[in-house]
């Protein structure tokens, strides 16, 4: 019996040689490509299903296609379909099975498109349904947020700049300034997906195709808003992997930045809260140590979505028109942003809620570092000193309180009118603590009422 031949090529008329066995490996893109295969399978359908229409395929010829391609996914799905390196792609893995399923229509589907517009055009629908995926991960971290600091909307902590106390704040306005950084975040990803969301399908190599076809049907078909203008740009522009990535890197960025204070506030020194068991790990060594991994390792995955973005840049930075074969170099690194991207916010979704918060441990921090400095110059202000020597005033006042180890709010009224005579019994309203907080009663403050107000008109936002 003779040994099975490798599939052909689908270029190999041109050629009198076999590929190189390593150079057919590495050019080889199936082993990663082939997760387009859904979209791959649907840009193929809607395809035929055109070129029906414009009567270069005979409907019988397409729903031969349309049949085959169902059962190929089927195939796929059922983890029934072999996967060949010689086949190079997703794309021709597929056609090449048409083919063998259906015979000589299957020849037939790749009339009037190229696999370098195909590959455009998969990615985008890929991505496009990734991006749905990810703008309801947002959402759903979002109102865990807003479910924490209404939860938390009194409870008083310090507020630090340069990781120093500075005035106390509320824990519920703390968390929805997180809300704010990732609402911009699922505005970003919503331009990102409305630019993507154009259709490279039958720019075919790089300059159109000869046949009579509708691109704006098919474009209708996948649910594209239009075709691209141009089709030299419409196979090389990844301008829009490129713009998901930085879109991308922006919330790991955020997610960094919440990372890092949750890693701080659970620490020994600071208590300000406990992360729940399922988000954390222990030590191999020390049994004492409860380890915030989670938070740490998305953390430690922003600078690998900072990387993939910096890649794609350099990928198309010296790329001429139209199609290189550089940008099968794109996939790697989107599909590993998306990846990381998904799972950092599943988990952050996740673990907000399970957060408990120590309220005594925040205002014990709150009571030290004078937090209410400010408040007292501000209450100098409105006594009629000017606010320049108001802050001398204050800075004075600390400068004593250090050296007798007593916050503002311990000294007596005898004390206080040392430094400045405006000073009277009132004065102990502004220095404590609530009194502070509830002070900053403005649209953005941290006064209670206004943080339950910003939650009201954040929960419109993300139900709209």
């Amino acid at each position: 019996m003779s040994e099975q031949q490798p599939p052909a090529k689908p270029w190999s008329g041109r050629f009198n040689a076999p590929t190189d066995a390593f150079v057919e490996a590495f050019t080889a893109s199936v082993g990663f490509d082939r997760r387009l295969y859904r979209q791959d399978i649907a840009g193929s359908i809607a395809h035929a299903t055109m070129l029906a229409r414009c009567g270069i395929l005979s409907e019988a010829e397409r729903d031969l296609i349309v049949a085959g391609l169902e059962r190929i996914r089927d195939r796929i799905e059922a983890g029934d379909f072999a996967w060949s390196v010689t086949l190079e792609d997703v794309h021709m893995n597929i056609e090449s099975a048409l083919t063998g399923d259906i015979g000589e229509a299957g020849k037939k589907l790749h009339t009037g498109r190229s696999r370098n517009d195909q590959v455009a055009t998969d990615i985008r629908l890929w991505l496009r349904d990734e991006i749905d995926a990810i703008a309801a991960e947002l959402r759903r971290l979002q109102r865990a947020l807003l479910n924490l600091a209404e939860r938390e909307a009194e409870t008083v902590m310090p507020g630090f700049t340069h990781l120093q106390t500075a005035q106390p704040i509320t824990f519920g306005h703390h968390m929805m300034a997180w809300f704010e950084m990732l609402d911009r975040d699922h505005g970003r990803m919503a331009d990102c997906r409305r630019r993507l969301n154009r259709m490279p399908l039958g720019a075919a190599a790089l300059a159109g195709t000869t046949f009579p076809i509708d691109r704006a049907y098919t474009a209708e078909l996948l649910g594209f808003d239009a075709p691209m203008e141009n089709s030299l740009d419409a196979v090389s522009d990844r301008d829009f992997a490129i713009e998901f990535t930085s879109a991308a890197a922006l919330v790991m960025m955020h997610l960094s930045r919440m990372s890092e204070e949750l890693v701080i506030w659970s620490s020994a020194q600071f208590g300000f809260i406990e992360l729940a068991d399922a988000f954390c790990t222990g030590s191999s060594i020390m049994p004492q140590k409860k380890n915030p991994d989670v938070p740490e390792l998305v953390r430690g995955k922003s600078g690998r979505v900072f990387g993939h973005l910096m890649a794609l840049l350099t990928l198309m930075k010296a790329q001429p028109l139209a199609y290189n074969k550089d940008n099968q170099e794109d996939k790697e690194p989107l599909f590993d942003t998306v990846d990381s991207l998904r799972g950092s916010l599943k988990i952050f979704a996740d673990m907000v809620p399970a957060i408990t918060c120590r309220p005594d441990m925040m205002r014990t921090a709150a009571l030290k570092g004078f937090a209410t400095a400010t408040d007292l110059a501000d209450y100098l202000v409105r006594k009629g000193t000017p606010f320049r020597d108001a802050h001398e005033v204050v800075g004075k006042a600390v400068a004593y309180c250090i050296d007798q180890e007593k916050d503002l709010a311990d000294l007596t009224l005898e004390e206080l009118r040392r430094f400045s005579e405006a000073i009277d019994t009132e004065v102990f309203e502004v220095l404590t603590l609530e009194g502070s907080v509830a002070a900053r009663n403005h649209l953005g403050g941290t006064a209670p009422g206004q943080v339950r107000a910003a939650i009201a008109r954040a929960r419109q936002r993300v139900d709209d």
